[in-house]
């Protein structure tokens, strides 16, 4: 057999790109990825692969529906990544397992360039076990908790590799196509953590499949620090044992004191910068001195320096509220404070001007729309942060009240937004045929 060519190689790019005169550079650049992505989508074989996007819909849409059906909450996410599995398995990948922290993955392999694409959408869902996950269809409307946060990412994901099955579409770079775990909530990306750990599998490019659209791309992390804050205290009676350090009136101080430092930092911070107590609990009852009481806390910062300093914030507030609480008692054990950092996600960005980044756009002007640029805290936080090219991209259709129990979606333009993840996939991996 005679070797293979790769269709749009990126090494070639910057040859090109070279070549270029610098007051054209940007232009150029331009031109060169638009002409290589209507290169790509002129092959036979990836044309074939996009008509099988269309053809293949019904199917894509049973793939949503019964992977909607079944509840993925926070650390909970077995049974879905079980079925997920079987829907690789049935599909066909080369090898498919499941890893230690339950992400789902399975490897489609290349003719041989030793470079590996990962492609993935998360099987959490933010909502609790009791949820009620049943679609409810009115129209062509169809109402389900987590529909399009985050399984038409996965349905998407399975779309992506039928296509190239059924056309046969082989590519130089090996493709992981993944179904993650940890995205939502506390979570804390443990899913992406554990994948591009020391040791783990080689990724050299990341796309995450997260929500719906086919225009945007996230090519920068939006950074957060999370904390579950506790006071402790002894407790007791509220008329009895009155005088004791009260863990509630600790916490309302270091609320009030955390806001009164983070409202003028993050007016005049150097970059966007915000903070959030999501909730709070304790106590036991209206007549007694709680014995412990508690908050979370989310923080982002697009900066790593300005997401330091108003954590730096939090804690000295909440250092002055207890001592202060302590200050006061009259009897009783002194209160103690835990600080709990429960979530952890780093900033970080692909440059725009990033051959990654550009040939999504590319792909995404081929299809005849505008593409936007943006960021947000997503599974690709992790390589971002590391310097490895990834973004998020949508799966396609519409979707409305992500993180609600009315959260709905729409098949519209469904098919282009598979369409369009396949086309960066190919795009980056190169198609490969006997020449």
């Amino acid at each position: 057999m005679k070797p293979m060519s790769r269709i749009t190689p990126a090494a070639l790019l910057f040859i090109g790109l070279a070549l270029s005169a610098p007051h054209h550079a940007d232009a150029q650049a331009g031109q060169d990825y638009d002409a290589r992505v209507q290169t790509l989508m002129n092959h036979p074989v990836v044309r074939a692969a996009l008509e099988h996007i269309e053809a293949t819909d019904d199917q894509t849409m049973a793939d949503l529906r019964t992977l909607t059906q079944i509840p993925a909450p926070p650390f909970q996410e077995e049974e879905r990544g079980r079925a997920f599995l079987a829907m690789l398995q049935e599909v066909g990948v080369d090898s498919a397992w499941v890893d230690e922290v339950g992400n789902v993955i399975g490897l489609r392999r290349g003719t041989g360039s030793g470079e590996v694409l990962a492609i993935s959408g998360h099987l959490d869902t933010v909502f609790p076990p009791e949820t009620d996950v049943t679609i409810r269809e009115s129209g062509d409307t169809l109402f389900a908790p987590g529909i399009a946060d985050d399984t038409r990412g996965l349905a998407t994901v399975l779309a992506v590799l039928r296509a190239m099955n059924e056309a046969n579409l082989r590519t130089e770079a090996d493709i992981l196509f993944i179904g993650n775990v940890g995205e939502e909530g506390i979570g804390d990306l443990r899913g992406m953590k554990h994948l591009f750990r020391d040791g783990g599998p080689r990724i050299d490019h990341f796309i995450s499949v997260d929500g719906t659209g086919a225009s945007g791309i996230t090519h920068m992390g939006l950074g957060s620090h999370r904390y579950r804050i506790t006071f402790i205290g002894p407790g007791g009676h509220s008329w009895g044992a009155f005088g004791l350090a009260n863990p509630a009136h600790a916490l309302g101080r270091a609320i009030r004191y955390f806001q009164d430092g983070a409202d003028p930092y993050t007016r005049n911070a150097t970059e966007r910068t915000s903070y959030n107590v999501g909730r709070i609990g304790g106590g036991t009852s209206v007549n007694s001195v709680p014995f412990e009481s508690w908050m979370e806390i989310d923080m982002r910062s697009h900066g790593v320096e300005t997401l330091g300093a108003i954590d730096a914030i939090l804690q000295g507030a909440v250092q002055r509220a207890v001592a202060e609480e302590n200050d006061l008692r009259t009897r009783g054990e002194a209160l103690t404070v835990d600080v709990e950092l429960v979530g952890d996600r780093p900033s970080g960005e692909i440059a725009e001007d990033d051959p990654f980044v550009q040939q999504a756009a590319a792909v995404t002007r081929a299809l005849g729309m505008e593409p936007s640029f943006g960021r947000s805290s997503t599974d690709a936080n992790i390589p971002i942060s590391m310097g490895i090219p990834a973004i998020t991209i949508g799966g396609g259709g519409q979707g409305v009240g992500a993180h609600s129990l009315d959260e709905w979606f729409r098949n519209v333009d469904g098919p282009l937004g598979v369409q369009r993840v396949l086309l960066v996939v190919l795009a980056q991996v190169g198609v490969a045929q006997a020449s």
